[in-house]
C-alpha cells in the first residue's frame, strides 16, 4: 500500500469527522471600542481590547419542526424605520418588538428554552477562558500585489521598468487566458475574519464590557461576535 495514500485517507476521515461534529454555542454581539491595559494579580500590565456589549434581544425562535434546525435570531442596535425594509419592519411588528439594525442567528441545542423578547445576558460567558471572535477586517482599499500578496519587487535601477508591477499573468497560447484565482491587485481587507482561542480576561457585567487579550478583528466602532471557543485543545 502506498504510504502517501494511506495517510491521505486518514486525513480525509479526520476532516469529515470534524465537519460532521456540530457544536452549538450561544454568544454575544458587541462594539469594539479600542485598546487599553489592566494589571493582573501579579502586577503585570495586560493589553486588552474593550468591547461594549449592547442589549441583545431574541427576535425569533427557529425549531426543527418549523425551520429544519434549532436556532435563535437575536437583534441589537436600535434603528429607525427609515433605515429598514418593509419586510424587517413587519417582522418586528409581528412580534411586538422594537426595530433593530443588526440581526444574527446562533445555533443552539434546545431552542424551546428561549422565547421571543428574551434578553441575552453576559452570563453566557461565565466561566469561559477562551473565546472566538468574528468580525470584518479593516478595509485597505485597492492595493497592488506587493502589499496585498507580499510579492517581491523588481530591480530599482533607472533602466528598470518593473519596480512594483505584477509581472506576467498569462500562460501563453495555451490556455490563452488568465487562470481563475490568480493573485493580482485588488481590494484588500474588509473581509469576514474569525480569530480563535483568544483569552477572555474580564467580563464587567455592570458596565456591559468585555476585555479580551489578542488580535480582535475590525476597526473601532464595528460590531464583533464573541462565542465560547469551539476548539477542545489548548
Amino acid at each position: 500500500m502506498n504510504i502517501r495514500l494511506y495517510f491521505y485517507g486518514i486525513l480525509r476521515i479526520f476532516i469529515i469527522a470534524r465537519k460532521g461534529r456540530k457544536i452549538m454555542t450561544l454568544g454575544v454581539i458587541g462594539k469594539k471600542l479600542g485598546m487599553t491595559q489592566i494589571f493582573d494579580e501579579h502586577g503585570l500590565a495586560v493589553p486588552v481590547t474593550v468591547i461594549k456589549v449592547d442589549p441583545i434581544v431574541v427576535t425569533q425562535v427557529k425549531t426543527v419542526e418549523t425551520d429544519g434546525y434549532n436556532a435563535i435570531q437575536v437583534g441589537t442596535v436600535a434603528a429607525k424605520e427609515k433605515h429598514l425594509t418593509k419586510a424587517q419592519i413587519g417582522h418586528f411588528k409581528k412580534n411586538n418588538l422594537e426595530n433593530y439594525r443588526h440581526l444574527q442567528e446562533f445555533r443552539v441545542d434546545d431552542a424551546s428554552a428561549y422565547t421571543v423578547g428574551q434578553q441575552i445576558e453576559l452570563s453566557v460567558l461565565d466561566g469561559i477562558q477562551k473565546v472566538d471572535v468574528v468580525g470584518h477586517s479593516i478595509g485597505k482599499g485597492f492595493q497592488g500585489t506587493v502589499k496585498r500578496h507580499n510579492f517581491g519587487r523588481g530591480p530599482m535601477g533607472h533602466g528598470s521598468k518593473n519596480h512594483r508591477e505584477p509581472g506576467s499573468i498569462g500562460a501563453g497560447t495555451t490556455p490563452s487566458r488568465v487562470i481563475k484565482g490568480k493573485r493580482m491587485a485588488g481590494n484588500m481587507g474588509n473581509e469576514r475574519v474569525t480569530i480563535t482561542k483568544l483569552k477572555l480576561v474580564k467580563v464587567d457585567s455592570e458596565n456591559n464590557l468585555v476585555l479580551i487579550k489578542g488580535s480582535v478583528p475590525g476597526c473601532e466602532g464595528r460590531l464583533v461576535t464573541i462565542t465560547p471557543s469551539r476548539t477542545k485543545w489548548n
